[in-house]
């Protein structure tokens, strides 16, 4: 596992990495390239669309020439202040704090925060004197859909973050009442739903601001999302999140991290070694477990991880490991968000074969919310997640989720198909 750069370099080079790589961690990078990656593809797409001439430019005025407002100039400010703080600070951290904890805590350099500041100032001053006017001119400007893309990403992101704690809370809620501030603020702890619905109603409400074809613009972003989900897990999977499956009743951990077979009595032997562990995270004796072996043409880990290394130290210390992240699961577990992977990336391929032949508007979007659904719904039943208790069932949050965006998409399709037929095109 690489929980931040610093474990990558260390185990592929076999080097002391410098302090700072351990500030680069490895599930906030794969969810940069995440964001990246899709707002590339979600571009793409609207562009298609305006080729096809299903979406349209919106008249916007604009005002030229004007200096920059001291708005302007103590949002810059602000900005660079809070990255020299944090930035120069991942330098000088000699207190070797773990980086999530520096990263959410009040340390930083002063010196540095005071630098940036008036450089970002610096250079918004600077780029709007260029532009100055003698007489400050009012424009008309044709925006394109495609080139709100950065604010649509912006959006995801801030409104993305915030749905995904909240929902963790939620679902988490025993933990949260312990310790609300913390648990907010901490940087670990996210549910994808929780994100996604979130982000979403940021998006429509921008969208509809901005009168872009809401529609049109969520079947664009049905591949995209999808892909997005994919990618996000490898983070998961990379830095050992704890977004894991059940336990593998059929192999154990050895005491460096590796998944070995288990002999009669080894996997009771091992819940017993562990037992303060597993009523940590569980809280009752009734732990989920399937016996899998690995078939002779796949690497053990496919189905029996034990996460050596994992981002959230969680398990036993392995032998011969010192230092942060020494940690490996006493029973190896399923490792879901690598089936998420897989299937989310070949569901990406399918959306992506039929954005072309699905005409009519809102019904890729339908599809997206189908197949991501029973995707979610059915690694819900090999996940380790908080259970409800619902007129006698035991659902997870994300069952209830994902079935209600199966109940939803299956709706939308056939009241898109009707609406069609029967009116004409609206946003």
């Amino acid at each position: 596992m690489y929980p931040n750069l610093y474990f990558f370099l260390k185990d592929t080079f076999g080097m002391e990495p410098w302090a700072w790589t351990k500030f680069v961690n490895a599930f906030g990078f794969f969810v940069a390239i995440a964001f990246i990656l899709s707002a590339m593809v979600l571009a793409s797409e609207l562009k298609r669309k305006e080729r096809e001439g299903l979406l349209f430019p919106v008249e916007e005025t604009i005002i030229i020439g004007k200096p920059a407002s001291l708005t302007e100039l103590l949002v810059n400010a602000l900005l660079g202040f809070l990255v020299g703080y944090k930035a120069l600070g991942i330098f000088l951290n000699s207190d070797q704090i773990p980086p999530q904890e520096y990263i959410f805590s009040g340390k930083g350099s002063w010196g540095g925060g005071i630098i940036l500041a008036l450089v970002f100032a610096g250079l918004k001053y600077r780029e709007k004197g260029k532009q100055k006017l003698a007489k400050p001119e009012k424009r008309k400007i044709r925006i394109w859909p495609h080139e709100r893309v950065g604010d649509i990403t912006i959006y995801a992101a801030i409104f993305g973050f915030i749905g995904a704690k909240l929902f963790d809370n939620f679902e988490n809620w025993d933990r949260f009442i312990q310790n609300p501030i913390d648990n907010l603020l901490s940087p670990s702890g996210l549910t994808f739903y929780g994100g996604l619905i979130c982000a979403t109603i940021a998006i429509l409400w921008y969208a509809r601001k901005k009168k872009i074809s809401i529609r049109h613009l969520v079947d664009a972003a049905a591949p995209t999302l999808m892909l997005a989900y994919a990618l996000g897990r490898i983070g998961c999977q990379v830095s050992g999140d704890g977004d894991w499956g059940i336990l593998n009743s059929a192999y154990v951990t050895s005491v460096s991290g590796k998944a070995i077979e288990a002999g009669p009595g080894d996997f009771e032997k091992a819940l017993e070694t562990h037992k303060t562990i597993y009523l940590s995270e569980f809280g009752t004796d009734s732990i989920p477990r399937m016996p899998v072996k690995a078939p002779s043409f796949l690497p053990k880990w496919t189905v029996a991880y034990a996460y050596p290394h994992n981002v959230n130290e969680q398990g036993f210390q392995m032998a011969d490991c010192t230092g942060d992240h020494c940690n490996a699961l006493p029973v190896p577990v399923f490792p879901t968000p690598f089936y998420e992977i897989i299937t989310c990336l070949i569901l990406f391929l399918v959306l992506l074969a039929l954005r072309k032949k699905i005409t009519i508007p809102g019904q890729m979007f339908a599809i997206y919310l189908v197949l991501n659904g029973l995707e979610r719904f059915f690694i819900e039943k090999i996940r380790v997640n908080t259970k409800y208790d619902l007129f006698g069932f035991h659902p997870t949050q994300a069952e209830i989720i994902s079935s209600l965006l199966i109940i939803t998409g299956i709706a939308l399709f056939f009241w898109s198909k009707k609406n069609a037929v029967s009116a004409p095109l609206k946003a």
